[in-house]
């Protein structure tokens, strides 16, 4: 199969292979030997050499090869950075065009985030709305190129063709200030953690997703009544199953059904947003404040697709067109903001205040079939897309943490399925305990994306010029990225409070985010 599979199926740490069991040195000897494989899918245990104009007498030699922090040299060396060019020494065994990556980037950016955004909409206003996810986007846009420039710069100066987002950030704050490389060792760890979440709360939102469809289906066609934890219940063996399969290829067919699935769906849900013709009459073009946060996590889950930028990026076979002011990602970001404000702005103009947290859950199935079969499409094609995004979960916790402490065990594949029926169940429970489609994108995208999208590259990218620029320039710098940084924190902190919030108020019963499943009811939030 493709490697790039791996980062169209929403790989955030650049998914690796299946670890063998060998030994460090026969690693490393393969490595040097024969054309350099790209480093963004193999394991992360190489040494980079960093560049840094300062040298660091002080570094203890009994943990140079343990330690993954970046050795600092002499100037004499910068020479050999200009000549080196990481993109004329990445070897990939299946590049990537122009066209293809820019499918996979969009493939990797439409999801369940969009079919929300009506309900961020409802949150903001339609005013606030537009506005907002421009912002949002741009910003968004900004900081890929932020983590982009700062990847390609350390590239240079260690001589390697390309980086995962965990090297670039130990790299990074290894050549930052004294404080920033005594943390190093550990900034790797703080991106997966948030890597972790993130996939294990976008699982969430799969579960609560095909969970809500199929139980509109079963009541509006069928006619059964049944909760919606029932459905999760019955979906949860199929998961674990799914989940059990250790290689991507077999799940391939899958990708692809589901893919043109999503398309169709997609369209069919244009068509009944235009059937009518949307109007402004009761509709708000500033929504209320407080929830202005939950309308700005919402936008973030949907909109940043930072995990696999990197893996795209460095599985292209003309790297250099990925950036540039009309490079692959301006286009596809362009298309994703333009895709994402139409599908919010005209799906709130349609539905109101009682657009729901999925614009599937809006549709008319109660009174037409073709309603139901869209909702049960895309229930599918999340359901294909659990195992997928699990997979990343599954790759941080087995490949990069626990795997290695079984190696010389008979029990290595029990223990393997273990931790991936583990996570499966882990998954469920969060969802089953809070089923709340609008709170879990919300508390997701302000948690985690506000971190990984926006602060995270602005915080690299600072360390990363510390001590290559001026003073004046080292400022500029600074005073820049610390805008993101701040407005990434505040995104964090106030969305996952509100987020947090909604979630309480849930589990104490004073406020209901589902109108019951009838015949005269539209389903959505119920709106103060």
């Amino acid at each position: 199969m493709p490697k790039n599979i791996l980062a169209e199926m929403g790989s955030q740490v650049g998914l690796t292979p299946a670890r063998q069991n060998k030994k460090e040195a026969e690693e490393w000897a393969r490595r040097q030997s024969g054309p350099m494989v790209n480093p963004s899918f193999e394991p992360d245990d190489f040494v980079p050499q960093s560049l840094s104009p300062m040298q660091d007498d002080k570094k203890k030699k009994k943990n140079r090869e343990a330690d993954k922090a970046i050795s600092l040299v002499n100037m004499k060396n910068m020479e050999d950075v200009d000549d080196y060019e990481p993109y004329d020494n990445r070897v990939v065994e299946h590049p990537t065009t122009n066209t293809e990556t820019l499918l996979h980037l969009l493939k990797g950016s439409l999801g369940t985030g969009i079919l929300a955004m009506p309900h961020a909409f409802s949150n903001s206003g339609y005013i606030v709305g537009t506005i907002g996810t421009f912002v949002i986007g741009i910003l968004c846009t900004y900081c890929i190129h932020v983590l982009l420039d700062t990847s390609y710069v350390l590239c240079k100066r260690r001589r390697v063709p390309s980086m995962t987002y965990t090297t670039v950030a130990e790299a990074a704050l290894s050549e930052g200030p004294g404080w920033c490389k005594a943390i190093a060792p550990y900034s790797g760890h703080v991106v997966n953690a948030f890597l972790l979440i993130y996939q294990i709360g976008t699982c969430c939102v799969y579960i609560v997703f095909v969970a809500e469809n199929i139980q509109s289906i079963l009541i509006k066609q069928f006619g059964i009544e049944v909760h919606v934890i029932q459905v999760m219940a019955v979906v949860l063996l199929p998961l674990v199953l799914m989940n059990w399969v250790r290689d991507l290829k077999y799940l391939a067919p899958f990708s692809a059904m589901a893919n043109a699935v999503t398309i169709v769906g997609f369209g069919i849900i244009l068509y009944y947003i235009f059937r009518d013709v949307p109007t402004l009459e009761g509709k708000a073009p500033v929504g209320v404040v407080s929830k202005f946060p939950l309308f700005f996590g919402t936008v973030l889950f949907a909109l940043e697709a930072i995990g696999v930028i990197l893996p795209l990026e460095n599985e292209m076979k003309n790297p250099r067109d990925f950036v540039g002011k009309f490079g692959v990602l301006n286009q596809a970001m362009g298309i994703i903001i333009t895709l994402y404000i139409g599908m919010g702005l005209f799906g709130y103009l349609q539905y109101g205040d009682k657009a729901a947290g999925s614009i599937t859950l809006n549709l008319p199935s109660d009174s037409e079939v073709l309603a139901s079969v869209v909702q049960g499409l895309l229930a599918f094609a999340i359901f294909i897309t659990h195992a997928l995004a699990c997979y990343v979960a599954i790759d941080i916790v087995w490949n990069e943490y626990l795997g290695c402490r079984f190696q010389n065990t008979k029990y290595r594949l029990v223990w393997e399925y273990l931790v991936r029926t583990v996570i499966v169940l882990l998954t469920f429970g969060v969802a089953a305990a809070v089923p709340e489609l609008d709170l879990f994108i919300s508390l997701f995208g302000a948690l985690c994306l506000s971190a990984l999208g926006l602060a995270f590259p602005a915080f690299i990218q600072s360390c990363a010029y510390w001590h290559y620029v001026n003073r004046s320039e080292r400022i500029r710098i600074i005073i820049k990225n610390a805008f993101v940084i701040i407005f990434g924190i505040l995104g964090l902190i106030v969305g996952t409070w509100t987020s947090m919030e909604g979630i309480i108020l849930k589990f104490a019963g004073k406020e209901t985010h589902h109108i019951p499943y009838t015949n005269d009811t539209i389903i959505g939030p119920n709106v103060n």
